[in-house]
Formats: C-alpha cells, sequence, structure tokens
C-alpha cells in the first residue's frame, strides 16, 4: 500500500484539512486524542522559495520538506539498519528487512530501542549501528546537507555526532513529549534539528507530532525549569534528568493531559502522512512527541534525530560522541 502523497501550494486548504480523514491518535499513555484536537501540519515542497519556507518556520516552528533526499536512499538505510536484526524474530519472516515489517507474534516490548528498555542483544546492536560507517554517511547525504545551508544561509554546519536511530514496533513505547533545548543546554540554542523518517511513516505509525503554537511554552517552561535549578551545581543544572525533571527526560507521556494543561496556550496536536525522503525541521523549543505505532500494515517506525549548529556557535560537547546506550544523555 502506498502512502498518500499530498503536495499543495504555499497556503491553500486542501482535502488534509477535512476532519472526517483525521487519524485515531495517542500516545505511550492516555486517551486517544479527540478529533477536534488534531490537525495536518502543512507539507512543503523542497523547491519552495527559500523565504517562503523560513517564513513558515518562523511562524509554525516547524518546517516538513518533501522529497530532500532520493527515496532509494532513505529505504538503503533502512533495509541496512534492519538487516542487522534480521536474526532476532523482530522481523516478519516472509518480509525483506527493506520493508521492516514487525513480526506480530513476537513480544514488540523484547524488540525496544533507544526510549525503551532493550534487551542486552539489542543494546549491542543499537551501539554498533549508530557507529557504522553506512549510517554515518547517510548523515553526511549531500542533499540533506546542501539544503540545510540554503535554508538556514549558514556557510557551513556542524552535526552533533551523537545523532539517533530510533526504531519503534507496533505496540511498543514510543517517544515522550519534551522539547529539544533541555537535553542540549550546555550550547547555544540556536542549533536546528532535523527528523528524518526511513521508510514511510503513517500518522498511526509512530511518527512524530508536534504541538501546535507551542514555541512560547517551550522557551517559558525552560526558564522556569533553569530557575528552580538555578543553584544546583552546573553538571546538575544541565543534566535533563536533574530532580526537577521528569526521571525518564520527557515532560510527559499523555498526549490528552498534557495539551489540557496547557490549553488557554497551545493549539491542537499536527500530524502528518510522512514518506521516505521527507524532512522535517524544528526549532529546539517546539514541543512535540512520537504516536503511539499503530500501524496498520505492521510497519516498524524508524527514524533518525539531527542536530546542527552553524559553524563558530557554542556547542554541547557532551553530544560530540556517538551514542551509545549507557551515555548518560
Amino acid at each position: 500500500m502506498a502512502s498518500v502523497d499530498i503536495l499543495h501550494a504555499p497556503g491553500i486548504p486542501t482535502a488534509e484539512n477535512r476532519s472526517h480523514l483525521l487519524p485515531n491518535l495517542r500516545s505511550n499513555l492516555g486517551d486517544y486524542v479527540d478529533r477536534s484536537a488534531i490537525g495536518w501540519m502543512r507539507s512543503t515542497p523542497s523547491d519552495t522559495p527559500v523565504e517562503e519556507m523560513r517564513k513558515r518556520f518562523e511562524e509554525d516552528g516547524y518546517i516538513w520538506v518533501k522529497k530532500v533526499i532520493p527515496r532509494d536512499d532513505v529505504y538503503d538505510m533502512r533495509e541496512h539498519y534492519f538487516s542487522r536484526f534480521s536474526h532476532t524474530g523482530m522481523l516478519h519472516p516472509d518480509k525483506s528487512p527493506r520493508e521492516g515489517i514487525f513480526n506480530a507474534s513476537s513480544d514488540p516490548n523484547a524488540h525496544e530501542g533507544i526510549g525503551g528498555l532493550p534487551e542486552d542483544t539489542t543494546k549491542q546492536l543499537l551501539d554498533a549501528a549508530h557507529a557504522d560507517p553506512v549510517y554515518r554517511t547517510f548523515l553526511a547525504h549531500p542533499a540533506l546537507r546542501s539544503f540545510i545551508r540554503h535554508f538556514t544561509g549558514w556557510e557551513q554546519e556542524v552535526i552533533v555526532d551523537r545523532a539517533m536511530l530510533r526504531h519503534n514496533c507496533p505496540g511498543s513505547k514510543s517517544t515522550g513529549i519534551h522539547y529539544d533545548q533541555y537535553f542540549l543546554r550546555d550550547g547555544d540554542d540556536e542549533f536546528l534539528t532535523a527528523w528524518v523518517p526511513i521508510g514511510d511513516c503513517a500518522p498511526a505509525g509512530g511518527g512524530l507530532m508536534y504541538l501546535e503554537n507551542s514555541t512560547a511554552l517551550g522557551k517559558q517552561l525552560e526558564d522556569d525549569f533553569l530557575r528552580k535549578a538555578e543553584l544546583l551545581p552546573k553538571q546538575e543544572r544541565i543534566d535533563a534528568f536533574n530532580k526537577f525533571m521528569a526521571k525518564d527526560g520527557f515532560m510527559s507521556h499523555d498526549a490528552v493531559d498534557f495539551q489540557e494543561q496547557h490549553k488557554e496556550r497551545v493549539g491542537r496536536w499536527l500530524v502528518g502522512e510522512y514518506e521516505a525522503g521527507d524532512v522535517v525541521f524544528h526549532n529546539p523549543w517546539m514541543i512535540h512527541t512520537a504516536t503511539k505505532n499503530e500501524d496498520g500494515l505492521g510497519r516498524i517506525r524508524l527514524a533518525s534525530d539531527l542536530r546542527f549548529y552553524e559553524v563558530g556557535a557554542k556547542l554541547d560537547h557532551r553530544w560530540m560522541r556517538i551514542w551509545t546506550h549507557d551515555d548518560g544523555l
């Protein structure tokens, strides 16, 4: 089944705004989000004039750009990653690693990735996958890097070495509610996050959803956290797991409850029908989470989180080393 390809001219309403097409979505905990509290993200063709793209990013806190990376290159990465897990029982025995279909006879909690509680064997596979030269080459993809320079106007970008590959099986734990700045507090707050789905990802397939108009709230919450933590030693103050933060580094795992708490300041949860090759860029304050993976085709969600600074910016050097399961960040 092919993913839906929704492209439209900037600012023109389309069928993606009609409420009867909205999916059923939920996060790790809590009820399904009411459809009145869900909306579609704006998609942006990659050849949109850069002034319009920057305007959208400033207005929305994110920009979902279509077809930045060649689709086949993305699926080559997907196939390479899941080939590592072919002996674990995670993959459907009659499907290829390129498809990345979950083996429904397996316990999804036994195959959790980053953010879950993976088994020791999986931890070793995850560590190796992050250091894999194929993945490190993918992070330097010329189409992605040239787009970033075009979009930001930077002469040269620096990628944070601690990029992350997250797989999420149907039924397993997904990423909780957060904004990125509190994980990278020891560097400048002018970095750019790129979320790269590695394969097609339906709205209910574990992809990201963004809390509409949440940039200002993210900044306020961070100011509140820093004020509470100002007397802590620096290493504790910059830690996303300090005593004033949630124990797992997330603000919540319940999208309905979190939205209700802040309903006077934010809008809907926004989602997209992501295709391989798309990239979503967002600012450090934009509040987001992942949907629970309830993909109707059994697809395992695979994506990579990348952060970029402009050359010369103050980096969070804790993040300038390759991810490992026990790095404490």
